[in-house]
């Protein structure tokens, strides 16, 4: 459950993470929040579809190395996901609105999602994350930061459930277009987990079938 719960939390932070890696600086308290809401709004509703190819490098604290996954990635409106580890070992994800499916090797799991706490969960961050309401989630408090090149949504979980995981979610913004450019989740045991994304395409269409496990 704690690894399932890891990976869907960071497969809804995915969506909102469009860009590549993101250099940071001297960060101070945002001079307008609210206008930086709207246009992380708006640009986040923009999006109808994503497919691109994903890395993602985990730091544990009782590793000097960095484990590197990589894999593809497909989201479609509304609240359509899949997510596909490739390397260094297969894992498929996948949330088609109905249920949750994930497979592992040769073994697959399926959840539905009717009366199920932890997909009623990870549907509110997805939903918030896609329409750029994230800082609304009662789920976490927020602090948005900003030096010249981005904004720095910093995110710490208030509920149990959440807390049991993470410490704090970053989400760095670039000024130019509001699409998060980098994504940084520290976990309470000392580990992180930062993911970027690599030959990204927007509104593209994306087949039905992408979101079944056949």
């Amino acid at each position: 459950m704690y690894l399932l719960m890891c990976r869907w939390i960071l497969l809804c932070c995915f969506l909102c993470a469009l860009n590549g890696y993101a250099q940071t600086g001297a960060y101070k308290p945002v001079a307008d929040a609210a206008a930086f809401k709207e246009q992380f709004a708006k640009a986040s509703q923009a999006t109808q579809s994503i497919q691109a190819d994903f890395v993602q490098e985990k730091e544990l604290s009782m590793l000097s190395d960095k484990i590197v996954s990589k894999g593809k990635f497909w989201f479609r409106k509304d609240n359509k996901v899949r997510m596909e580890y490739l390397q260094p070992s297969y894992y498929l994800m996948i949330m088609n609105g109905k249920e949750i499916i994930t497979r592992d090797g040769q073994q697959q799991r399926t959840v539905a999602a009717r009366g199920n706490k932890l997909f009623e969960q990870i549907n509110r961050i997805t939903v918030d994350c896609v329409q750029g309401n994230v800082l609304n989630n009662p789920d976490f408090t927020s602090k948005v930061l900003e030096n010249a090149q981005y904004y720095r949504l910093e995110l710490t979980p208030v509920s149990k459930a959440l807390q049991q995981y993470f410490k704090v979610i970053q989400l760095m913004v670039d000024k130019q277009d509001y699409a998060v450019s980098q994504i940084i989740m520290q976990e309470n045991g000392g580990d992180n987990t930062s993911i970027s994304f690599l030959h990204k395409q927007l509104n593209v269409p994306v087949a039905d079938a992408i979101f079944t496990a056949k």
